[in-house]
């Protein structure tokens, strides 16, 4: 059943736009600006994917993962990272229970705080990696298990981790394998003088209501299924893939020729190509486009790779980072003639209206 205020269904691209902005109004009752975080994290959900987000503390990145499970009508559950978290703690335990009546004893799984649809993985880095690979499981196979036993998780589900990139001391950083799983990276900044003094003006006055619940845990999945319907041409999933090999130093082509490549001693996967792609199509749908474009590919490139790119000590020295190298492959490598590739194949990929 649909929370009330909530849209009955979300059958067509124009229902998933109309959610997708409601839940932005919501979000923005609480939080001043960060639109494109908002856009990139919506992303994420729509994607069914899972996001890290970093950012100096006082950002609000708390508040906005609980306003946005707020404006939906989903299970949400803060887990504070701890270099004293267990994995038990997160993913539930096993206790002895008795029956009264006839004096046998059983075990009984009691579910942890992560059996619910929206998680805060809040200061993720700071938990040691047996707690951090117990988080890998549920992110990838959407279960638990315990004592030999799967737990499947609650549709829809989904991470959103915070983390402080400027306090190291007393950190665990994150192993590449579960880095990869995060779909996005995104990173906030400071506010704007007219934003800050916004968000003084709220935070100093009388307390704001909580924001509406507009969507559904229907309406959520009903946006997943409608974002793989969303048609994307070959030459733009061909340049999608430029992009992604382009950072790894075995490959012979656009690599050798693109002069910050001596800054990286690691490239992305073949998850950044499917992510990058699935990305695009969301972004797609919830900006109206009948179809995933090259721009909707580099509109999402940083934060889709910007987490999946290792530098070397070349970078360091010469203090490059990691957005610098994205820009620089953006800029270098050509779309291929892919604003003008073919009013023909847009229109044998868009659907007619109403069909």
């Amino acid at each position: 059943m649909n929370a009330p205020g909530a849209s009955t269904a979300v059958h067509t691209p124009a229902d998933a736009r109309a959610a997708a902005e409601r839940l932005r109004t919501a979000v923005h009752t609480v939080i001043v600006g960060q639109d494109r975080v908002i856009d990139e994290v919506l992303i994420a959900l729509v994607c069914g994917g899972h996001a890290l987000i970093e950012g100096v503390p006082g950002l609000a990145k708390t508040l906005l993962v609980s306003t946005l499970a707020r404006g939906m009508s989903l299970g949400f559950s803060r887990i504070q990272f701890t270099p004293d978290l267990m994995p038990s703690d997160m993913t539930g335990t096993e206790v002895i229970e008795e029956d009264r009546t006839t004096g046998t004893r059983r075990l009984r799984f009691v579910p942890g705080p992560i059996f619910s649809n929206v998680i805060l993985a809040d200061e993720i880095n700071r938990t040691p990696p047996k707690t951090q690979s117990a988080l890998l499981e549920a992110m990838q196979e959407r279960q638990v298990t315990v004592g030999g036993v799967n737990h499947p998780l609650p549709e829809p589900f989904f991470v959103l981790a915070t983390q402080n990139p400027i306090e190291q001391e007393g950190t665990y950083p994150l192993p590449e394998a579960q880095l990869d799983r995060f779909m996005l990276q995104i990173m906030i900044g400071y506010p704007t003088a007219d934003e800050e003094a916004e968000i003084v003006r709220r935070t100093t006055g009388s307390p704001s209501s909580p924001p509406e619940r507009v969507l559904s845990a229907e309406d959520v999945r009903a946006m997943q299924a409608l974002v793989r319907e969303v048609p994307v041409a070959d030459h733009v999933v061909r340049y999608a893939l430029r992009l992604v090999r382009a950072t790894r130093q075995d490959q012979p082509a656009d690599a050798k020729r693109l002069r910050v490549m001596e800054y990286v001693s690691w490239g992305a996967g073949p998850r950044a190509s499917q992510f990058l792609v699935l990305a695009a199509k969301a972004r797609a749908l919830l900006s109206g486009s009948p179809t995933a474009s090259a721009d909707d590919v580099r509109a999402v490139a940083k934060p889709i790779l910007r987490h999946r790119i290792q530098l070397n000590f070349n970078a360091q020295a010469d203090r490059v980072g990691v957005d610098q190298v994205i820009d620089e492959l953006l800029r270098e490598i050509p779309l291929e003639d892919v604003a003008a590739a073919g009013a023909k194949e847009l229109d044998r990929l868009v659907k007619p209206a109403g069909a």
